[in-house]
């Protein structure tokens, strides 16, 4: 047989290229129909707004593309930037103003020693008669309230107590060390990474400033008036509604811990006995794969657990992600506790865009806000609008999640129903204030 010829193969590579000019062109037109699809499948993208709504959710996300746009500009986006450098900047945002007149409903993850700004432990519980502080060998310290004198031994690593009343008199500046005082009550420091280069000591700090606080807290008249005080700072952020975790020491860092596959026996005491108990666990608060820790999240579900609380694992686990959306147990999202825990540096990147872009329950959660710098929800809110929901995420999204916190909440029914309707008086109220400000701008 003979070769092909140089025409031949001339003509060959012809047809090829006319083939190629025959192939079938991609279906744009399949592209707006695919795109709406993800959007009806995200975080609120089945709620239908009232015309108000709709023309209030146009022009907040109209702002949030400023405030992007001006990020890029300037390289500063906060949602990308640590929480301690990104505050001020938060403090500055348009968007932010607005989320903190919104009635965000109901706060599911925060600690009972952390609800309230520790300004008002400074200024308010450490002046009270009879409080007593020690200095320990770390240049932290530890309070006593004692009629007479604090007992014998005062804790490890710690001077002798002494009445801070007496103690204050004899200083120079006590303005100088009242803020040493709230510099120890909160982990806020200008430079983070070097304060806290590792997780493991961000979160002996961390655990070190509920010991310090504590000293204060669990005196009867400073912990009443501190839970009225916290409650009204809540109140003040626009939140109807809260369920407080109580401490139990040493619980902390999950990844330091005994999983729950550990506690199994122990927690399947009540079942045995015929009660089903409401629970509530932390699970997959870790960026380790594979550990027992990390399996936290399956056992959970497999524990009849009615909220995963932080559950940045999830989306690693298929099949844990697949049964908590079957059971509809929404994953209690804290945004700012991992990132400051350096958990997640960049929040855009947050495990938790992952469940928004795909409907799955979440509710927002502060964790222990104060300890942050921050106060109540609305700092998380700016976080999930502006960087884990993304662009798409629209008024929509912010309805749907604060609808979420009454939802999955611990309410009975009645209490739901009803916690919605002062809830909705509220929104209802909120948008008709919006719309008419932003009216008169016009």
């Amino acid at each position: 047989m003979k070769p092909p010829s140089g025409q031949g193969i001339r003509l060959a590579y012809l047809l090829l290229n006319l083939a190629s000019l025959c192939r079938p062109t991609p279906l744009w037109k399949d592209r707006d129909s695919l795109m709406q699809q993800e959007k009806a499948r995200q975080t609120g993208g089945n709620l239908v707004l009232s015309r108000q709504e709709q023309q209030l959710s146009t022009k907040l996300v109209s702002l949030k593309k400023k405030e992007v746009a001006t990020a890029i500009a300037t390289g500063q986006f906060p949602p990308s930037m640590h929480f301690f450098r990104a505050k001020g900047l938060i403090d500055q945002s348009t968007v932010f103003s607005i989320l903190k007149r919104m009635p965000k409903g109901a706060v599911l993850h925060l600690h009972d020693y952390a609800i309230l700004s520790v300004d008002w432990l400074v200024y308010n519980a450490t002046y009270l008669p009879d409080c007593y502080i020690c200095f320990t060998h770390t240049g932290t310290v530890r309070f006593h309230f004692s009629k007479p004198h604090p007992p014998h031994p005062v804790p490890a690593q710690c001077s002798q107590w002494v009445l801070l009343e007496t103690y204050r008199k004899q200083l120079r500046n006590v303005t100088e060390f009242d803020h040493s005082l709230l510099r120890n009550l909160t982990l806020v420091t200008d430079a983070p990474e070097l304060a806290y280069p590792s997780q493991t000591l961000i979160w002996k700090r961390f655990e070190e400033v509920f010991l310090i606080a504590s000293g204060l807290i669990c005196y009867a008249p400073v912990f009443k008036a501190y839970f009225y005080q916290g409650l009204l700072e809540l109140y003040e952020d626009n939140i109807q509604y809260v369920e407080i975790r109580a401490i139990l020491p040493p619980v902390g860092d999950e990844d330091e811990g005994h999983s729950l596959w550990d506690l199994k026996d122990a927690l399947t005491i009540p079942y045995s006995l015929g009660v089903n108990l409401p629970y509530f666990f932390h699970a997959g608060e870790t960026d380790w794969q594979g550990t027992s820790v990390d399996n936290n999240v399956l056992d959970a579900l497999l524990l009849n657990t009615s909220r995963i609380g932080h559950g940045l694992a999830l989306i690693k686990h298929p099949v844990a992600k697949s049964l908590s959306l079957k059971k509809d147990i929404p994953v209690e999202v804290c945004p700012i506790s991992n990132q400051v825990l350096l958990l997640v540096a960049d929040l855009r990147i947050h495990p938790a865009a992952d469940l928004m872009a795909e409907g799955h329950p979440i509710v927002i959660s502060p964790d222990d806000p104060p300890i942050f710098g921050a106060k109540g929800i609305s700092y998380d809110f700016y976080e999930v609008f502006m960087a884990i929901g993304g662009m798409n995420a629209d008024l929509r999204t912010l309805k749907q999640l604060a609808l979420n916190s009454i939802k999955y909440s611990a309410m009975l029914p009645d209490e739901k129903a009803k916690a919605k309707e002062v809830w909705q008086k509220k929104w209802d109220q909120f948008v008709a204030d919006l719309s008419d400000s932003f009216l008169k701008d016009l």
